[in-house]
């Protein structure tokens, strides 16, 4: 096998994108919906059944295959010299419950098809490149999100995480077992030379600008909140309007509230409320408690600090208006993310080689490579989905772009698995 200097880096070479897709696409039938998406939520049998195909290719290709506490699972392609610190590259196989077929699994395969393609093409890379699968990225079955990969950057504990459970009781750390991903490699604590993430975008900027590669050069702060609101149950009948507690009125008024907040800060400030349980959820009882939760997110620090305050500022309010008791606890928090720029030089110094239109673009999202970024150098590669349609069934992106993405992955990791120790 032949080593690859950065000057001998051309068009020359590059992934099989037919054979990318058709991973992708052989990927979505593992947990497919009615509507075009999958439904693999974290730890469930089908996402066992994803990972072990996961595991499977990866084996097939050359690749060392190791499991850390957390199920995070690395693929390993030795280097010529393979105790040098790996570049790594990798993403989630978790979905939402309503997924699509990109969102996450296209950065595992994208590395797993950067491994493939250098293979292909006789490469023996200095550094060893790794392919990783980090575990509930999606935070959808257990809360919060990016939790192994916390984990792994050390922003949570070992117990923390394997403790996280799920609205029937079962926790990260059990379900671990129960689908043998329990990995004995520790969580963390490992020298990485650098690190990239391969993603669609999950919004419309790229497309309707018709550019191929977002070059991304930070990802917004995020703050995830847990609220329960606590008034009275009581007969829908013979209640007058004023002597009621509504807790679920009381948190309608929130859900306006985070609503404004979103707005006020706009263009750049998101403010959501993405779940919500009605307790007892019957159609003639007053509603006495309700959960629910809040996702604020913003490029700069101070201005979440300032969201965060009127939220609490509103809540306590609309509570006492309500007569309600109130539980507010923020569960997620990370400050806006600047990614490494030598990293971010490498992305668009690839797109350009190619040729790709590209622009520089702030993440909306949170991803592995956020928690990542603050133990190795790390940036990320976008490309376009269409309509900017992501956690649906019907999101989607052409070969194109697929393909494209996974070129300027291929010569980004190159470029740095090439650097000597």
């Amino acid at each position: 096998m032949n080593a690859v200097s950065e000057a001998a880096l051309t068009t020359a070479i590059h992934v099989n994108g037919q054979r990318l897709w058709d991973s992708l696409m052989e990927m979505a039938k593992i947990g497919a919906t009615p509507k075009g998406g999958v439904c693999r939520l974290a730890l469930t049998d089908l996402d066992k059944t994803g990972r072990d195909l996961i595991v499977q290719w990866a084996k097939e290709a050359g690749c060392t295959v190791s499991v850390d506490q957390m199920g995070n699972v690395f693929m390993r392609r030795a280097g010529r010299n393979d105790d040098l610190p790996p570049v790594m590259t990798g993403s989630h196989a978790d979905s939402q419950p309503t997924g699509g077929r990109f969102d996450g699994i296209y950065g595992v395969l994208g590395g797993l098809e950067v491994i493939r393609s250098l293979n292909d093409h006789g490469i023996q890379t200095e550094r060893p490149v790794e392919t990783v699968i980090w575990t509930n990225e999606e935070g959808s079955r257990f809360a919060p999100a990016m939790v192994a990969s916390g984990v792994f950057a050390g922003v949570f504990t070992l117990d923390y995480g394997l403790s996280r459970k799920d609205v029937d009781g079962k926790t990260i750390g059990e379900e671990l077992q129960r689908i043998g991903y329990a990995g004995e490699l520790p969580c963390g604590g490992r020298k990485i030379h650098a690190a990239f993430e391969l993603h669609i975008e999950q919004g419309p900027i790229l497309e309707a600008e018709h550019k191929t590669i977002g070059v991304v050069t930070d990802a917004q702060g995020q703050r995830w909140y847990e609220v329960v609101l606590t008034g009275q149950e009581a007969h829908a009948g013979p209640t007058p309007m004023p002597r009621r507690r509504d807790a679920l009125l009381g948190a309608s008024r929130v859900v306006q509230l985070v609503n404004e907040i979103g707005l006020r800060h706009a263009p750049l400030a998101c403010a959501t409320v993405g779940m919500m349980q009605v307790h007892p959820n019957s159609r003639n009882v007053i509603p006495g408690r309700v959960f629910f939760t809040i996702d604020f997110r913003h490029p700069r620090d101070d201005v979440l600090a300032q969201m965060d305050a009127e939220l609490r500022e509103g809540i306590e309010r609309i509570a006492e208006q309500g007569k309600l008791e109130t539980q507010l606890e923020q569960i997620f928090y990370y400050a806006p993310v600047p990614f490494d720029k030598a990293c971010v030089n490498s992305v668009r110094a690839a797109a350009e080689r190619f040729g790709y239109s590209n622009r520089e673009i702030v993440s909306g999202a949170g991803h592995d490579a956020c928690y990542l970024a603050t133990v190795a150098p790390t940036s990320m590669v976008f490309v376009p989905c269409i309509d900017g349609i992501s956690h649906n069934e019907v999101e989607d992106a052409t070969i194109e772009w697929i393909e494209a993405g996974a070129n300027v992955l291929l010569h980004a990791m190159l470029e740095r698995a090439s650097e000597p120790g």
